[in-house]
């Protein structure tokens, strides 16, 4: 059990430093890095996806390249337009409604992502759950100028998700309204999206992703919570399993991170990721390792988990 801390390159949802936990078992190294505004019940969904990782591996890919989107924060328009060119990919999420900023902000920012990624490039949008109904809905349909693939997660709840999918002609994406909800299933019953985001460490694991994949019926985009290539890897498992991957996956995001703890990082080339699982490297585990009471804070978090989850403790994890 080895606890992380890796410097963001750029402020991310306020994140400015990458925490968490990789377990080493039979079948391999697990990451367990909930957000801290995750509670024990809901971090026990990651933890398990880091035992499945670890002890249980995953199901067999049925390709192997994975097509990713670039993960634009919510940078200023010569920044994103960089980023967007530098990337080699052709779809590009872009971060709005970020507190502090207006929608001038939004829209600049994202008129920079087309022109970097021209006419035949895609781009989405990810709120977060930043807008009100009204405001989703008038500020969808503004930058829809620029032709959005999809809008992610543009209100909070699943009611005001389905009002504002009646309201616009751009798709609707569902991520926060399945990975935080106690049943993610409840996002195709409300009408509520077109596309549904899955990720695997607050889903469970790969293979609780893929029953809901089956189960929700919508088209899938895989997607990361930020993590180590190690978090990451699971997530292209799932990419790899699915019967059907029609959208280009959020799991290019290792270019947030000013690090990693792996030899040969899970990164994308030429808009894509290989389907592999890469070797944890010892140096890279102690340049990134976690002082002492960040450690302390992240064991208990851990054991806290676990008091939520049936089975044996995972090696490391106790109260």
């Amino acid at each position: 059990m080895r606890v992380f801390a890796i410097p963001m390159r750029t402020r991310f949802r306020g994140v400015t430093r990458r925490e968490g936990v990789l377990f080493q078992g039979p079948a391999g190294w697990g990451e367990f890095s909930p957000f801290a505004d995750y509670g024990p019940a809901e971090c026990a969904r990651w933890l398990a996806a880091a035992r499945e990782a670890a002890h249980e591996g995953w199901p067999a890919p049925v390709r192997d390249r994975i097509p990713v989107n670039v993960t634009i924060p919510a940078v200023g328009p010569d920044r994103a337009f960089e980023m967007t060119k530098a990337s080699g990919c052709r779809t590009a999420k872009v971060k709005v409604a970020e507190r502090g900023q207006d929608d001038a902000d939004d829209f600049a920012r994202v008129e920079a992502v087309r022109d970097a990624i021209g006419p035949d490039g895609r781009v989405r949008i990810d709120v977060n759950g930043g807008w009100d109904v009204d405001h989703a809905a008038r500020m969808i349909r503004s930058l829809d100028r620029w032709e959005l693939e999809y809008a992610e997660q543009p209100c909070a709840t699943l009611d005001e998700l389905a009002r504002v999918r009646r309201m616009v002609d751009v798709p609707i994406a569902a991520d926060e309204s399945i990975r935080r909800a106690e049943d993610p299933l409840k996002v195709r019953a409300a009408g509520a999206a077109d596309v549904a985001v899955l990720k695997v460490q607050p889903l469970g694991g790969v293979r609780a992703a893929l029953e809901v994949a089956e189960a929700c019926g919508l088209p899938v985009v895989v997607s990361s919570a930020v993590e180590t290539s190690v978090g990451l890897a699971a997530g292209v498992a799932l990419a790899a399993a699915l019967p059907e991957l029609p959208y280009a996956c959020g799991l290019g995001t290792l270019s947030l991170m000013d690090g990693d703890v792996v030899r040969d990082p899970l990164a994308e080339r030429d808009g894509e990721i290989e389907v592999r699982r890469p070797v944890v490297d010892e140096e890279a585990l102690r340049r990134f390792a976690a002082p002492p009471d960040l450690e302390e804070a992240w064991r208990r978090r851990a054991a806290d988990a676990q008091a939520f989850l049936p089975g044996p403790p995972m090696v490391g994890v106790d109260r």
